[in-house]
């Protein structure tokens, strides 16, 4: 079970740091109900704050709530869910980077190159790297992006998307047959933010959200031909 957050924190926000740290930990899986009588006896909390909770983390996309039902986990992502994901992702990601690329700081760079090292050792790690250490990295790759860019609008909407992209890394990505071609993608981004080149490093996060897409499509048809 996670450690609770501070006391000081407001009791709602401490469920859903719980929650979420779950569903990273790889403890909730698509389409299973979270029934919050027993989340309640399980972390000895009232049902209320377990409520606010839910209803955050409804908004980024990974649980969802049915009428005179409750809640449950969200399911994968449709094939057609999961095009159009990417698809957004691929109007605003290069953008993103461009505008990045056109500010780049040796303490950014160096961020940048942490989270890819970091992610490199969870996708190549014996499985003593948690799954929630892998999406942090990933996670932290595309927000120094986000931020860098110096575009308070286009962050905002990458943030608005970034639920969905975390409910795609959790229930897509991290099946995938070749885990280490993030951290490829990544690295081939950074040295084109590197070399001062952002419509290099723009086209690099262009290839990037592909791959990802590709692979993704690939598995989901994997499985669906056993």
């Amino acid at each position: 079970m996670p450690t609770r957050p501070s006391e000081r924190q407001p009791l709602a926000d401490q469920m859903y740091e719980v929650l979420l740290g779950q569903f990273m930990d790889g403890l909730w899986s698509p389409g299973r109900p979270l029934n919050i009588g027993a989340l309640s006896r399980e972390l000895n909390v009232s049902q209320t704050p377990l409520r606010e909770a839910l209803a955050r983390l409804e908004h980024t996309g990974l649980v969802r709530r049915e009428a005179l039902k409750g809640y449950r986990v969200a399911p994968l992502f449709s094939e057609t869910e999961l095009v159009k994901l990417m698809d957004a992702r691929l109007v605003l990601e290069p953008t993103l980077t461009y505008e990045a690329g056109r500010r780049t700081t040796p303490e950014f760079l160096q961020d940048v190159a942490d989270s890819i090292e970091e992610l490199r050792r969870c996708a190549t790690g014996d499985g003593s790297t948690s799954l929630r250490a892998y999406l942090s990295a990933d996670e932290r790759f595309h927000f120094l992006i986000a931020r860098q860019s110096a575009n308070p609008f286009l962050e905002s909407a990458y943030r608005s998307l970034s639920g969905h992209v975390q409910r795609f890394r959790l229930f897509t990505e991290l099946g995938s047959s070749d885990a280490e071609s993030p951290a490829r993608d990544h690295a081939a981004v950074h040295d084109a933010l590197v070399a001062g080149d952002a419509e290099g490093a723009a086209d690099r996060m262009r290839e990037h959200i592909e791959n990802a897409k590709a692979r993704a499509l690939k598995d989901r048809q994997a499985v669906a031909g056993d």
